[in-house]
């Protein structure tokens, strides 16, 4: 049984430094993390893009990515889809490729697989609609444990146990290390297993990636 489900859309930035903080306490406790899909683009279809038209487009990408991470779980296993988490979020958010992405999805998916060491052929899903079940289907098991009003990422603390706590976030503009990160995970636990609805400030610093 994994120690955390962690339910990510491959845009958000905010999911990317929140993963490698995960990663980060992962690597000094032997932690099992399960990678679970959560679509933006899901999200937000109800709500409509009147307000913020930037956003769409954005919000397809990640569903194009989500759709490859798909088809990397149905070939190799979770390892596959955190493999390819690492590849679209160092692309899209360290080496700033999110614009090459969208001009040719399939060209840029095919390069990546390869460097990533997957068959190329995964390339094919970016515009498979047949993954857009399951992608729904976990981002609707994501809003059951958190309600509705939130977004990426979100966090499951052992899940499937009597203990199982899920809450949204944290949300932090820079990857913590060391025995800092430690210190936040055993935080987040706490207060994801108290049991609190709400803990929050809007203010925040622009992403760190570093």
């Amino acid at each position: 049984m994994a120690d955390l489900e962690f339910f990510f859309d491959p845009v958000c930035p905010w999911a990317w430094i929140t993963s490698r903080w995960v990663i980060e306490v992962q690597q000094q406790r032997n932690y099992q993390v399960t990678w679970r899909f959560i679509s933006l683009k899901i999200l937000n279809n109800d709500r409509g893009y009147a307000a913020h038209p930037e956003y769409e487009g954005i919000h397809d990408a990640g569903l194009i990515g989500l759709r490859i991470a798909s088809a990397a779980r149905n070939h190799g296993g979770n390892d596959a889809v955190a493999k390819v988490y690492t590849g679209i979020g160092t692309a899209f958010h360290i080496n700033k490729r999110l614009d090459e992405m969208m001009a040719d999805p399939s060209a840029f998916y095919t390069r990546l697989l390869a460097d990533i060491g997957l068959p190329k052929e995964l390339s094919q899903a970016w515009n498979d609609t047949s993954h857009d079940d399951v992608i729904g289907h976990e981002t609707q098991a994501a809003l059951e444990r958190t309600g509705k009003d939130v977004g990426t990422p979100i966090l499951t603390f052992h899940p499937g146990s009597d203990t199982a706590a899920s809450l949204f976030g944290p949300v932090i503009s820079k990857t913590p290390r060391g025995a800092e990160a430690l210190k936040l995970w055993d935080a987040v636990e706490t207060l994801a297993a108290s049991g609190v609805a709400e803990f929050k400030r809007s203010l925040r610093t622009a992403p760190d990636f570093s």
